[in-house]
């Protein structure tokens, strides 16, 4: 169906009938709840918050038990965030926020582990240029320029094979 067709259904739709599609849609399906509670009721901070936790825990993980658990540094669990946050229409601050976390808490770990998996650092290289570009696009890169310049800075410190092209990705701009 076309969004000109679902226009055309709603518009003969009662106001009764509508609230009832609404509510049924509600109940049925999760991202329309998702939505809709957040639209609500729009705890940003409380939202990064679990991002933050749940990202820094791929890199050092909760111990549980006497075993140490193992770091995972799956960059996925950070996008999926990010996306999410998109999606739901989430300041543009508190998404830069977020993406900017994630490559900081990688290079905490980068600096006290040695890395040796070359997607690791692409991977890192990318999340930055995602985020440079986001932060250009919604206006907010000035507010974070000082992060961002950091980042370069450390990927420098830890002699990152690709640090060379963090500082070409600020020059861009």
């Amino acid at each position: 169906m076309s969004k000109r067709d679902l226009k055309k259904y709603l518009a003969n739709l009662s106001k009764e009938q509508l609230e009832e599609q609404l509510i049924e849609l509600y109940e049925k399906f999760s991202p329309v709840k998702v939505y809709y509670d957040f639209v609500f009721n729009p705890k940003e901070e409380k939202l990064l918050q679990e991002a933050k936790l749940k990202i820094s825990n791929e890199y050092f993980p909760v111990q549980k038990g006497r075993k140490k658990p193992k770091s995972k540094m799956r960059r996925s669990v950070a996008q999926k965030f990010i996306k999410h946050f998109i999606v739901l229409g989430v300041d543009p601050y508190v998404v830069v926020n977020l993406m900017l976390y994630n490559i900081e808490i990688a290079q905490t770990y980068a600096s006290e582990n040695t890395i040796i998996q070359e997607l690791f650092f692409k991977s890192m290289l990318n999340s930055f240029e995602q985020a440079t570009q986001y932060a250009v696009a919604n206006g907010v890169f000035s507010d974070f320029k000082p992060r961002f310049l950091a980042i370069s800075e450390e990927a420098k410190r830890l002699k990152w094979k690709n640090k060379a092209q963090f500082e070409a990705i600020l020059e861009r701009l």
